[in-house]
């Protein structure tokens, strides 16, 4: 009885089909048993992109504007106070950080003169923690030379990408809050 040939096993024989390609390169395609490499693979990207965009931002923020000199994080508090004032506790948990961090970015807010402490309304043992008009100031100066950058950025785009920057924003919020709260539908 003659012999037939090898038949190869499927499981091991790459199938170019299988793989997606993407611009040059091809990426592996996910194992049965490994849905998740895309998955991960996507969250990195996102993750290197949002890392990048910060860096650059704060670069040529820096770069364009130096008297911007405001570490992000008391931009963060203050961008927090100025919905309302909020005692240290408060700011801490919205910010998820520690208390005793929260109040040593106080302290330097409260040198510049950018925040105060109130008597808080409903216990007068405690403070609240508020923006001043020079701390608005600061603010509004910082947004705006931000929005002045990232629309100078904008500029240099294709149109095609700048609509997808665009299309991409509501996605981009939704992301921002379930990762803010975890919880949250």
């Amino acid at each position: 009885m003659p012999s037939s040939p090898p038949v190869p096993d499927p499981a091991s024989t790459p199938d170019p089909a299988a793989a997606p390609v993407t611009g040059s390169a091809v990426e592996p395609a996910a194992g049965p048993r490994d849905p998740e490499p895309t998955a991960i693979e996507r969250a990195r990207r996102l993750t290197d992109a949002v890392t990048r965009l910060r860096r650059a931002l704060r670069s040529s923020i820096r770069t364009d504007y130096p008297w911007e000199s405001l570490p992000m994080a008391q931009v963060e508090l203050l961008q927090t106070l100025a919905a309302a004032p909020l005692r240290v506790g408060e700011l801490a948990a919205r910010q998820r950080l520690a208390p005793n961090t929260v109040s040593g970015l106080v302290g330097k807010l409260l040198e510049a003169g950018f925040v105060d402490r109130q008597a808080d309304p409903g216990d007068r043992r405690t403070a609240r923690i508020a923006l001043t008009p020079a701390g608005r100031r600061q603010l509004d100066d910082w947004q705006r030379a931000h929005e002045r950058r990232i629309a100078t950025a904008l500029d240099t785009l294709s149109p095609a990408d700048r609509d997808a920057v665009m299309l991409a924003l509501p996605a981009l919020e939704h992301l921002a809050r379930a990762l803010a709260d975890p919880t949250a539908d």
